[in-house]
This record gives structure tokens, sequence and C-alpha cells, in this order.
């Protein structure tokens, strides 16, 4: 039976390795998610490159040809998991709406990305332990972070000028206002859901938080 198996899996193997082969783009993606929820479980000192080889069945050889080192797979992933946050971000068209419902609709995506993507949450935590170290490695994130800054800016000044949003905001203290709460009731879920005996993940209560920092923001930039 067992040596029935091992045949059969073989060819799938081989397979597996000309399709990486014959497409690295998706060898590369493969590498990246593998080696995501590996720093998320282990962080960056546990997290060992045979385990990631593990889970995308190729071999360290191919993970440092094209990362280098375990160090710059790390701030690899730091840069796909902040990139895949502004991509989306960008796709929100906050241009074309009215200064009031950009800013609501900015606030609402940036709740829901950190809700359901615990990832992004668990690995910036970790790279805050190392002092943002790997961050200042990467300028794409800082370049592509520059982008949500000047649409929100381009955002509020539209909503000065249309009497809705008062003057004198800077527009770092808004998106740390959104982005901190956000932020907290993911990163601290687990603590702060025990200690005060509240269920950060009921439905129900999501909806509240989420029209709660929604009004929270509004009130702040109103005129």
């Amino acid at each position: 039976m067992s040596d029935s198996v091992v045949s059969l899996g073989e060819p799938a193997i081989e397979a597996g390795r000309k399709a990486r082969k014959n497409n690295p783009e998706k060898t590369r993606e493969d590498i990246l998610q593998a080696a995501i929820s590996e720093f998320v479980q282990q962080g960056l000192a546990g997290a060992r490159v045979d385990a990631i080889a593990e889970r995308t069945a190729t071999s360290k050889r191919m993970i440092y040809y094209y990362f280098g080192s375990k160090e710059q797979l790390y701030v690899e992933c730091l840069v796909k998991l902040y990139g895949d946050i502004r991509k989306t971000e960008r796709g929100l068209d906050l241009d074309a709406l009215p200064a009031e419902q950009a800013v609501r609709r900015l606030v609402e995506f940036t709740f829901d990305h950190h809700d359901r993507n615990v990832d992004f949450v668990r690995i910036v935590s970790t790279e805050n332990i190392h002092y943002g170290e790997y961050v200042k490695q990467s300028p794409v994130i800082r370049e592509m972070s520059s982008v949500v800054m000047d649409t929100l800016g381009r955002t509020l000044e539209r909503g000065i000028e249309e009497g809705v949003f008062r003057p004198g905001i800077e527009v770092i203290d808004v998106h740390m206002l959104m982005s901190s709460f956000c932020f907290y009731r993911v990163s601290n879920r687990h603590t702060f859901s025990e200690i005060f005996q509240i269920d950060l993940a009921d439905e129900q209560i999501k909806l509240r938080h989420k029209q709660m920092i929604g009004d929270a923001v509004m009130n702040f930039i109103r005129a």
C-alpha cells in the first residue's frame, strides 16, 4: 500500500517542480505566502527557512536564490503585506466621492482590512518588537504609504473647501486615529476579550465598533 502511494506521489512532485521552474513569479509568491505564515507563527528569530521550504515543497537553495537571506525574505514579506493594503486603498477611488463619504469609506475599509488580515497585524507587531529595523531597509514601504497620505490630504482639503471639515488638521493625525483603533482591536483581541469579557469577533460588536470609529474620526475633522 505504501509503495503504491509513493509511486503515485513522485510524478506529482516532479510536476510541481517543473511548474515552479516554468513560473518563477508563482514560485516567488508561494514562498512569500509560506514565509508570512512562518514569521507570523514563529516571529523573525524563531522562523526557519527549512520550515518555509517544507511548506512550499521547495528547497532552501531555491529560497536563497530568490531572496538572498531569511532577513531579506522577511523584508519582502513586509513589502507584500503593506503593498496589499495600499493597493486596495488606491482602488477605493476616494477622489470621486464627496469628502465626508470618502473619509467614512476609508475608515470602514481600514477597519475591515485589519479585521480580516490578522497576519498583517501580527507581523507589524513583530516588526515593532524589532524597533522597525527592517521597515527602514525598504524605502518602497514609505513610498507606498505616502500615496494614501496624499489621497487623504486631498480629501481633507476638499472637505475644507466644501465647508464640512475644519482647517488646520494634520493628515497624519487622522490616519493614526483611524489606524490605531482598528489595529488595537485585532492585536490585543485575546487579552482585551478575556480581561473585559467581550467577544470582539461578534458581528454586532464589530458593526458597533466600525460605526464608533467612523463617528470618532468624523467628529474630529468636522467644521
